[in-house]
C-alpha cells in the first residue's frame, strides 16, 4: 500500500493568517473566542465567537469563506513547493458546509427586508459549498479530480481521508485537501436557538461546561505519495498512516450513547495504520464542550485506548468550533504537535469532569515526545472520522 505523507500546511484561523500564527496561538494556550462583531448579536444568549481577523486573502469581491480558503490553500501549496506541472495533475478535495451563505444572507436582507434590488445575483450563486472548489481550482490551476465533501462538522477531516484514498488507489500522486467555513447568521442563530452555545468561552471536558463556541477558518494540506515526495526532495511533516470513517445511523443530531460509531472509526484508523492502541500517545479530541458529546467521546476513547492511556486536548477551547474547517484545522494542530513535541492545552479547563478519565492538558501546553497521534472529528448525525498521524516519515 502506498504511504501518504504531508508536505504542505496552510491555515487561516481566529489567530490570523498563516500556520505560524495558528501554532503560536495554540501552543500559548491563547483563547481567541471573543465578542462577535461580524454579525449582529443583540438579544442572543451567547454573543461570543472566534472570528478570523482582517485582512483576509483574495479580492473583496469573493465571499468571506472563499477568501479564507484562498489564504490557507495558497499557503499549503507554497509550503509544499508545488510547481505548475504538479498543480495541473493535483486532486482537490474541499470540505464545506456554509458556502457563501454569509453574503447570501446579506443579499436577502437588502432585497427582502430593505426593499432594494441588488444588481447582481453573484452572492446567491456563490452560496453553494461546491463554489469553494471552483474558486480554488481556478485560482491555483489545480487540474486533477475535484471533490466537495459535505458531512457537517467532520467535512474537513473527510476531505483529508478522501484525498489519501485517491493517492493510495493510484488515481493521483498529489492532492490538496482541507475544509473551510465562515461564520453565518443562520449558524449562529441556530445554535443559539438550540441552546448549545456557552455564553462564556467554551470549556471542553470541564465539569461545569455549558456548551460550544462558534468559530471560523480554513485549513489545507498537501498530501503526496511518499515516493513522489522523496523523489522531489520535499519536506515531510508527517505520515497520514490511517483513517477510519463510520456513521452512527442513530439520530439526526445526537451521537450514539455508547460511542459505538466513534469506537469503530478509531479502530478502523488503527487497523489501516497497522498500529496498536498503546502506540497512540495523543488525541486531538472533537471536544465541543457540550455535556453530552464530551462524555460520549471520553467513553469511546476509553473503550479503545483504556482509561488514562493517552493525553487528550481540545483545540476548540481556543478557536471555537470552526464547523467544516474543524477537522482539517485540528489535523494540522495534531501534525504540529508531533513535529514540535508539544501537546496544545484545553484552555479554560478549571475543574476536570470525573467522568472523563484522561489527562486533558488543562490551560498550558505540555512537552511530550510524540511519535503517533490521532485527530477525531464527529459530525452532526453521527458522521465520524479519525485520522492517525505518525511523526515525519516514521513507519
Amino acid at each position: 500500500m502506498k504511504r501518504i505523507v504531508i508536505t504542505g500546511l496552510g491555515a487561516a484561523s481566529p489567530y490570523g493568517a498563516g500556520v505560524a500564527a495558528y501554532w503560536k496561538g495554540l501552543a500559548g494556550g491563547a483563547c481567541a473566542i471573543r465578542e462577535l462583531t461580524l454579525i449582529g448579536t443583540d438579544g442572543f444568549r451567547c454573543r461570543l465567537a472566534a472570528a478570523v481577523p482582517e485582512p483576509l486573502a483574495g479580492s473583496a469581491r469573493r465571499t468571506r469563506a472563499d477568501r479564507l480558503a484562498i489564504g490557507a490553500a495558497g499557503e499549503a501549496l507554497a509550503d509544499a513547493g508545488l510547481g505548475a506541472r504538479d498543480r495541473a495533475a493535483a486532486a482537490l478535495v474541499v470540505g464545506a458546509v456554509g458556502g457563501g451563505m454569509l453574503e447570501a444572507e446579506a443579499w436577502y436582507w437588502r432585497h427582502a427586508r430593505d426593499g432594494t434590488r441588488p444588481a447582481s445575483l453573484s452572492a446567491v450563486r456563490a452560496m453553494l459549498p461546491s463554489a469553494h472548489a471552483e474558486t480554488l481550482a481556478s485560482r491555483f490551476r489545480l487540474g486533477g479530480p475535484r471533490h466537495t465533501v459535505v458531512t457537517a462538522c467532520s467535512s474537513g477531516a473527510v476531505a483529508l481521508a478522501e484525498a489519501a484514498e485517491l493517492i493510495a488507489d493510484g488515481v493521483v500522486e498529489v492532492a490538496v485537501a482541507g475544509g473551510v467555513d465562515a461564520i453565518t447568521r443562520i449558524c449562529f442563530m441556530g445554535f443559539n436557538a438550540l441552546k448549545l452555545l456557552d455564553p462564556a468561552p467554551c470549556r471542553p471536558f470541564d465539569r461545569e461546561r455549558r456548551g460550544m463556541s462558534i468559530g471560523e477558518g480554513a485549513g489545507f494540506m498537501v498530501l503526496e505519495s511518499e515516493a513522489r515526495a522523496r523523489a522531489r526532495g520535499a519536506r515531510v511533516y508527517a505520515t497520514l498512516a490511517g483513517h477510519g470513517m463510520t456513521t452512527d445511523a442513530f439520530h439526526v443530531t445526537a451521537p450514539e450513547p455508547e460511542g459505538d460509531g466513534m469506537v469503530r472509526a478509531m479502530s478502523a484508523a488503527l487497523a489501516r495504520a497497522g498500529a496498536a492502541p498503546r502506540e497512540v500517545q495523543y488525541a486531538n479530541a472533537h471536544g465541543t464542550g457540550t455535556p453530552q458529546n464530551d462524555r460520549i467521546e471520553a467513553r469511546a476513547l476509553a473503550r479503545v485506548f483504556g482509561e488514562g492511556g493517552l493525553l487528550v486536548s481540545s483545540s476548540k477551547s481556543m478557536i471555537g468550533h470552526t464547523m467544516a474547517a474543524a477537522g482539517s484545522l485540528e489535523a494540522i494542530a495534531t501534525v504540529l504537535a508531533l513535529e514540535h513535541g508539544l501537546v496544545p492545552p484545553t484552555a479554560n479547563l478549571a475543574t476536570p469532569d470525573p467522568d472523563v478519565p484522561f489527562d486533558c492538558v488543562p490551560r498550558a501546553a505540555r512537552a511530550a515526545g510524540l511519535t503517533c497521534a490521532i485527530s477525531n472529528s464527529f459530525g452532526f448525525g453521527g458522521q465520524n472520522v479519525t485520522l492517525l498521524f505518525r511523526r515525519g516519515g516514521a513507519r
